[in-house]
C-alpha cells in the first residue's frame, strides 16, 4: 500500500493480527510414561494454526486442530511426573495446564485365582498404579470392581461360557497389566 503526503510518498506493509491463544482444559490429564495412542483433547480459544504442543520437554503429536480444540497423542516421556502443557500458535504460546505421565501399572497377584464358571467369586487384585483403574475384564468380559487403594482392587468374576484359565486385564491411565484366573466346574451337590 502506498501513501502520499505533503512530506513524500511511503509504502506500508500489511500486518495480520493473530490473537493470543488461551487454554481452558485437557482430557485425559494423565497417561502412561511410555506414551499412548489414546487421543488427548486440549480445549481453549484462538488455537487455529497450532504449530507445537509440548508436555514438559516432550513434544506431542498433533492430530487435529480447530479454533477451540487440539487433538494430540502423547509421545513417551523420560520419566513419570507432572508436566506443563504449552501450545504455540501464530499468535503466541499459551500454558497453564498440566499433563501427568504415570509409571506403568503392574499386577502382582490375584486371590483367589480360581472360581466357578458361574461367576460371582470376589477376588482381590494387588499391584501398583491401580488407583486410576477404568475397567477390569475377565477374558474380555467387564467385571464389577472397586478401587481400594493404589495397590489393591476388588472385583467380582463374571460368568464364563468355558472353563479354564483366562486373562484378567486391568485398564487404566498407567497401561493395561494382566494376570490370569481359572474358571473351574461347579462342584457337584
Amino acid at each position: 500500500m502506498t501513501v502520499t503526503t505533503p512530506g513524500g510518498t511511503g509504502t506500508l506493509g500489511y500486518f495480520y493480527y493473530s490473537p493470543f491463544p488461551a487454554l481452558t482444559g485437557i482430557s485425559p490429564a494423565a497417561g502412561p510414561v511410555a506414551g499412548s495412542d489414546q487421543e488427548i483433547v486440549i480445549t481453549g480459544r484462538n488455537l487455529a494454526g497450532a504449530i507445537d504442543v509440548y508436555f514438559g520437554p516432550t513434544r506431542a503429536v498433533i492430530q487435529t486442530v480447530s479454533d477451540t480444540q487440539i487433538t494430540v497423542r502423547a509421545a513417551g516421556a523420560p520419566a513419570p511426573g507432572g508436566n506443563a502443557v504449552t501450545v504455540t500458535t501464530p499468535g503466541g504460546t499459551a500454558d497453564g495446564l498440566s499433563y501427568t505421565y504415570l509409571a506403568p501399572s503392574t499386577v502382582t497377584g490375584i486371590s483367589p485365582n480360581t472360581g466357578p464358571a458361574t461367576g460371582g467369586t470376589e477376588v482381590t487384585i494387588t499391584g501398583t498404579g491401580l488407583a486410576g483403574t477404568d475397567q477390569v475384564t475377565f477374558n474380555g468380559t467387564p467385571a464389577p470392581f472397586a478401587v481400594v487403594s493404589d495397590t489393591t482392587l476388588t472385583a467380582t468374576t463374571p460368568p464364563s461360557a468355558t472353563e479354564g484359565t483366562v486373562p484378567v486385564t486391568i485398564t487404566g491411565p498407567g497401561g493395561t497389566p494382566t494376570t490370569t484366573f481359572t474358571y473351574v466346574p461347579e462342584p457337584d451337590t
